[in-house]
């Protein structure tokens, strides 16, 4: 995967973070988006992050994935 790539979640990955229902469950399963980063480095200095894939959902929300949890479109 790179930034710019379509993807859709294919697991079930439950957030308690999502803008419109701040505090509940919100199941992102089959939710669309776009690689909008790839964490690779801090302050110029490699890491190994547990979940390496930002994914932008909408305007005003944004998710860390693993690339497992995530197919191309």
């Amino acid at each position: 995967m790179k930034v710019g790539d379509r993807v859709r979640v294919n697991t079930s990955v439950i957030v308690y973070i999502h803008p419109e229902h701040k505090g509940q469950p919100f199941d992102l399963k089959n939710q669309e988006g776009e690689v909008v980063a790839i964490v690779n480095e801090w302050k110029g200095r490699p890491v190994s992050a547990n979940l390496p894939i930002l994914v932008k959902f909408t305007k005003k929300f944004k998710v860390h994935l693993k690339e497992e949890e995530l197919e191309l479109i």
